[in-house]
């Protein structure tokens, strides 16, 4: 039988859990007091909040050495920039809110956490047949889509979910129709 190789290709999309300790650490980190960051945001979201990048990093630290490890193994070089964070913020989603398909700009790699998935939201996610990523899903998409290749990922997400991927990488969230609330954070970061 010959050897054979297969190629990654595209980017980076690192996905990792937060110990509950930490994860109830940056719920208090949330806060519908703080400045409103809407302006500057793609999302139709009435509550999106700026939140301390520095008490945010201190918690997020300890995930970014296997991030670092991810990135050795998906691009075959290690990471050896300092990781600065430049603007972190926390999404209130409330049903029929979204996020279009967008970017990240002035900075490298971003961050989406999802602190509170409400069971209501579970449940209607369950319930969604269609080939999306149903209601409160999270869509990566890259490149133009084509036979034999994958270009969307969509993921239901968890509790203490960490994505972390290159600030260009397109993204988008779907909205839902229960009566709750989801909590994400996101956060930007350039490589110093």
């Amino acid at each position: 039988m010959n050897d054979y190789n297969f190629f990654y290709w595209g980017p980076l999309l690192f996905k990792i859990k937060l110990d509950p300790k930490d994860l109830k650490a940056c719920l208090k980190l949330c806060s519908k007091k703080s400045s409103k960051v809407n302006d500057t945001l793609a999302g139709v979201i009435k509550h999106e909040h700026y939140v301390s990048s520095h008490k945010y990093y201190k918690i997020i630290e300890p995930y970014l050495t296997p991030f670092r490890q991810a990135h050795l193994h998906w691009y075959g070089k290690p990471l050896t920039q300092r990781i600065t964070f430049t603007t972190t913020w926390v999404n209130f989603m409330r049903p029929g809110e979204f996020n279009p398909p967008h970017i990240h700009s002035d900075c490298d790699f971003s961050s989406v956490l999802f602190v509170q998935i409400p069971e209501k939201l579970r449940e209607e996610n369950k319930k969604f047949i269609g080939t999306a990523g149903g209601p409160g899903a999270i869509s990566f998409t890259y490149g133009e889509s084509q036979k034999y290749s994958i270009s969307q990922k969509g993921v239901f997400p968890q509790e203490g979910d960490l994505f972390i991927f290159p600030a260009t990488l397109t993204h988008f969230v779907y909205p839902f129709m229960c009566q709750a609330e989801r909590i994400s954070m996101s956060s930007n970061f350039r490589l110093d």
